[in-house]
């Protein structure tokens, strides 16, 4: 590609680039050179499963990879243990050494479902922090101000609202941009809520006598609820080491409007056939079922394999389509207390019935199924299990996920 083109192709679904102009010459300055551009990104393992909404600036960085670039994953076991305040309305709560190394061994291996492995080089932010001397960190801290981290928003309203900032709370950001200085970025990559600590590497990086890097910052991709931030706490994700089943099923159950934005910000075919798509979608002359299930392959295909993709959606067909389900259905995060449940207590427990006796009536009515198959013993305590469509009358799905 020409630098026109790198650049075009970079910039699909970036929110912002400070700047773009900065882009562009490093871009050049990388070509005339044959030297690639070092792009980082940080993650904390606060986690143990990566989801599709971490998955947009791992395949930011795919893209990089694509043209030619290093690409650094930070896996900030330091700064893990502090703990991002990026949003926070209170102090985020901290988390031990064993938490973060083994949230860390299963980034390792999930990152690689995405990027190769062999333009990919992992760092962790605590090989150069643990070195530093109380002396060094206290010169560090001089570099930035308290007044500038109180320009970023969620710590001025925490100061305004008189809530409690713990002085931890500012060393964060401070490290996240001398993570920068450390590994001289020539881009790093982050979600909109990153973008102050993703400036603060570029004042720091100015401050140590280095070029500044470009940022880029990246949408914060919602859940399958399509309201609230993909967030395993919120049960609205879809992670990447669930099962091809699971991945496939979960993205059949978004909005169409949702779907819109996932092939957006996910998928790899170009914006002109997206284009294409919505104008066909708004249209009605395309089926959103037929879009659905070829975005779903793509994401399956990604995290596994074709014939796995080719499976998922033979499974989804077999349930869904001969047994005339409706492939948009709400879906119920069930905890199960013990193994087995009471099927009366768990269509109550969705709203489905106002009472357990009404659950007992519509079952010997003959109005309960579990994925095709009428219920006809309203004592049935059901086993924990993978996720299964439940039906009551003709009209109202919906799917269960037990947890």
């Amino acid at each position: 590609m020409n630098i026109k083109e790198q650049l075009e192709y970079l910039l699909r679904g970036s929110v912002e680039v400070i700047s773009e102009e900065a882009l562009y010459e490093k871009l050049e300055k990388s070509m005339s050179s044959g030297k690639p551009l070092k792009v980082k990104a940080g993650y904390d393992p606060t986690a143990p499963d990566i989801h599709l909404g971490h998955t947009l600036l791992i395949q930011k960085m795919k893209h990089f990879q694509d043209v030619g670039h290093e690409v650094i994953f930070l896996i900030g076991d330091f700064t893990g243990m502090i703990g991002d305040p990026s949003g926070k309305s209170i102090a985020r709560k901290k988390m031990t050494k064993k938490d973060i190394a083994k949230n860390a061994a299963t980034y390792k291996k999930q990152i690689f479902k995405i990027l190769d492995p062999n333009k990919t080089t992992i760092v962790f932010n605590s090989h150069w922090m643990e070195k530093m001397s109380s002396s060094d960190f206290i010169e560090l801290t001089s570099r930035y101000t308290v007044a500038r981290m109180l320009e970023r928003d969620d710590f001025h309203k925490r100061y305004k609202g008189q809530q409690p900032i713990s002085i931890h709370e500012f060393i964060y950001p401070l490290i996240q941009g001398y993570d920068s200085v450390v590994l001289k970025a020539d881009v790093e990559l982050g979600g909109t809520d990153q973008k102050f600590n993703l400036l603060v590497g570029r004042e720091l990086q100015k401050d140590f006598g280095q070029e500044p890097q470009v940022v880029f910052t990246m949408p914060l991709l919602e859940g399958t609820d399509g309201v609230q931030k993909m967030s395993k706490s919120l049960d609205n994700y879809i992670g990447i080491t669930e099962s091809p089943k699971e991945i496939f099923g979960k993205i059949m159950s978004i909005s169409d409007e949702l779907m819109i934005r996932y092939y957006e910000l996910l998928s790899d075919i170009s914006m002109s056939e997206i284009k294409k798509m919505r104008k066909k979608l708004k249209a009605d002359t395309v089926n959103p079922k037929k879009c659905k299930v070829k975005l779903a392959k793509e994401i399956v295909a990604r995290f596994y394999s074709t014939d796995e993709a080719n499976n998922a959606e033979k499974e989804f067909e077999n349930i869904f389509k001969k047994k005339e389900l409706p492939h948009e259905m709400p879906q119920f995060n069930v905890k199960w207390n013990n193994e087995k449940m009471w099927v009366c207590h768990l269509i109550k427990e969705i709203g489905f019935s106002k009472s357990s006796s009404e659950a007992v009536r519509l079952i010997r009515q003959g109005a309960v199924s579990i994925n095709g198959e009428k219920i006809t013993d309203s004592d049935l305590q059901m086993e924990k299990k993978d996720t299964f469509i439940l039906k009551i009358g003709k009209k109202r799905f919906a799917r269960i996920k037990p947890k």
